[in-house]
């Protein structure tokens, strides 16, 4: 069985990590990562408060097993963030900015940080910051992300920064992606679109089923997001979102320019969606480009399992003769 050493820092049985979701978070999601011996993870944002602490209370009671908190420094909030050093978590992660001084306020309340990033300045600035794991996010991943690819990123990354272990994330969704970020260095990963399509994800079955049956090409960065979610703020990363395209995402990425001149014929368009019940077309699924070796939905201890066996089969396969090299 595949260990790194990193299972021991952050209490967990698999080198195998969930990434947060953001608006899409499940308690039900994040409590089975953990409790498979992976590390769940619990989102804030573009959370109330309320549902904040409605969704930490079931992860609770649904898990005693180490999980992640998760704050977009592009949403920060301080009442959430107040709450979950409150709630002592084992490990509270940031991303999409610089973390500045709040690695330290996690630290008192004896929380471990992790910080994704997405260049190797980035890691960097998080190194220096006093981390303890870096995530290095790859440009082929659901979300907001950076232009690297994951194949050069991650062990630029792990050679700026090391010791500090790094988590690969970015289109990996199977035991083979496992085995390729532990060569390149990585110590885990960190899946989301393959942990979308689990049966315990929030996403209707009708979403489910789209990421089933895309193909890598289906998902593409929206360039215009940031008309329409706001630019990034002083210490934010400028980064774009991947998601599923859709008539809209495509018309609009061909008008980013003209939609960041005057913001106003987009922004009607979004209304105009949302009044026929098809706003998604335009602010649609986070979904990264590991969407096309996704080909079922399982229970997310299924996918925990069948990845660490894979990884393991793959590294055996992989191992060279000593007389031919």
């Amino acid at each position: 069985m595949l260990r790194t050493g990193l299972e021991e820092l952050l209490g967990i049985e698999h080198p195998i990590l969930q990434a947060p979701l953001g608006p899409w978070s499940a308690p039900d999601l994040t409590a089975a990562v953990s409790n498979a011996g992976g590390l769940g993870a619990q989102a804030t944002a573009g959370m109330s408060l309320e549902r904040f602490r409605e969704q930490l209370a079931r992860v609770q009671d649904l898990t005693n097993r180490p999980f992640v908190i998760n704050f977009s420094l592009r949403w920060m909030d301080e009442q959430s963030f107040a709450l979950a050093l409150d709630a002592n978590p084992a490990v509270i992660s940031f991303s999409h900015g610089d973390p500045g001084h709040l690695p330290d306020r996690a630290h008192d309340v004896g929380a471990l940080v992790m910080h994704m990033v997405n260049t190797v300045a980035q890691a960097r600035e998080a190194a220096d910051r006093g981390v303890d794991v870096i995530i290095a996010q790859g440009s082929e991943a659901a979300g907001f992300g950076g232009l690297v690819g994951t194949m050069a990123l991650v062990p630029q990354v792990v050679q700026a920064v090391q010791p500090i272990p790094v988590v690969a994330a970015g289109a990996i969704a199977d035991g083979r992606g496992v085995a390729a970020a532990w060569l390149l260095g990585a110590q885990a990963v960190s899946m989301g679109t393959r942990f979308l399509a689990s049966t315990e994800a929030s996403i209707s079955d009708q979403e489910k089923r789209a990421i089933v049956e895309a193909e890598a090409e289906d998902t593409v960065h929206a360039e215009y997001a940031d008309v329409l979610l706001g630019p990034p703020g002083i210490g934010q990363y400028p980064i774009v979102p991947r998601v599923l395209r859709s008539a809209l995402v495509d018309e609009w990425n061909r008008r980013w320019d003209e939609a960041r001149r005057d913001p106003s014929q987009l922004r009607a368009a979004l209304d105009d969606a949302a009044r026929q019940g098809r706003a998604d077309d335009l602010l649609p699924l986070a979904v990264g480009q590991s969407a096309g070796m996704i080909h079922d939905i399982l229970p997310a201890d299924e996918i925990v399992r069948r990845v660490m066996a894979e990884a393991d089969k793959t590294l055996r396969r992989a191992e060279v003769p000593e007389a031919i090299l």
